[in-house]
């Protein structure tokens, strides 16, 4: 389970790192800083799940190869912006109700994977009112 949220977290990383490259709206500075920060947040996670994969004598699998088809994310490309956040906010949603299930898993299993999952059931909830706001506003926050 945890090798399968790693890859989502290291797809996610990619996705956001080409999303700040592509960018070219009125606010492309603010909002690249945005998506850049948002690739800096999951690889954060990506890395806190490699660490504990490792904590629980595994081993984690990111072979480049082998991360799209492990991933709950898709990587879309040569999609418009509009429409890969409106995906964002979707696969956001999916994974929020994903790392719910696997909180709830870990809460009799391994309280330490549980606190793990929780922080980060929290900034993809945080990532998914950004994007939320993005797509209905003029002005888009991403703080990360």
């Amino acid at each position: 389970m945890l090798n399968e949220a790693l890859a989502t977290e290291l797809v996610c990383v990619l996705r956001y790192r080409r999303y700040s490259i592509i960018n070219k709206r009125p606010l492309a500075d603010r909002v690249k800083r945005g998506f850049l920060r948002y690739a800096q947040v999951h690889q954060e996670q990506a890395d806190r799940i490699a660490e504990r994969i490792v904590q629980l004598r595994g081993s984690p699998h990111v072979d480049p190869s082998e991360l799209a088809a492990r991933s709950r994310s898709e990587y879309a490309a040569g999609t418009p912006l509009q429409d890969l956040l409106g995906e964002d906010l979707l696969f956001e949603r999916m994974t929020i109700e994903i790392y719910d299930d696997m909180l709830r898993y870990f809460e009799a299993q391994d309280h330490t994977t549980a606190r793990l999952l929780a922080w980060i059931l929290a900034i993809h909830e945080a990532h998914a009112d950004d994007l939320a706001e993005l797509l209905s506003g003029p002005t888009p926050s991403l703080q990360g």
